[in-house]
């Protein structure tokens, strides 16, 4: 990934809030980013639940990939980023893992950080999804699913989904940008 002059990179969503957390992390690291959003199916269920949050992010890269080979686009790297619930770690918690792949079909994967779920809400959001029960909770707002996120209102407006976006992919990015150790 080193000496990139240029980089196109394809991302599995037309979420504008997505696309600027991923390209504000590209930007970190490579000088001229052109980042196209293209909306693919995860293959999973409408709200991930534990590995299913690695399985729909992985699937759309997959099929990111298949949609880009059958409509003769190139790209440098596909990434993709899907927000779910979990109890990995013995308590529920929401969390976004982000993959990115190359041509060659090297992966890296990383995570946003986390943030818990009241109890009293786990089985609404697992029924529906965590936006139904933002929605329910706070109110229905376009800027707020497009832009903010739910994480935005549950944090005073400190954080914002470009925010937890922009982290799960930078740290997704350190296989790529310490390649030489990992490969």
């Amino acid at each position: 990934m080193k000496g990139y002059i240029y980089m196109k990179v394809l991302i599995a969503t037309k979420n504008q809030g997505k696309i600027e957390g991923a390209k504000r992390a590209l930007l970190h690291y490579f000088d001229n980013v052109e980042i196209e959003g293209i909306p693919v199916n995860s293959d999973v269920g409408e709200q991930p639940v534990n590995e299913e949050i690695y399985n729909g992010a992985k699937n759309r890269v997959k099929n990111l990939k298949r949609y880009a080979k059958e409509n003769n686009m190139e790209a440098d790297l596909y990434l993709s980023i899907e927000s779910g619930i979990n109890n990995l770690l013995g308590r529920w918690l929401i969390t976004n893992i982000a993959v990115i792949e190359d041509n060659n079909d090297f992966e890296s994967y990383g995570t946003s950080p986390c943030f818990p779920v009241p109890d009293k809400l786990v089985q609404d959001i697992i029924d529906t999804d965590f936006s139904q029960v933002m929605n329910k909770l706070f109110y229905k707002d376009d800027e707020r699913h497009n832009k903010g996120g739910g994480i935005q209102l549950l944090t005073h407006n400190k954080i914002s989904r470009i925010d937890s976006t922009e982290m799960a992919f930078i740290m997704a990015l350190t296989k790529y940008i310490n390649e030489d150790k990992w490969k």
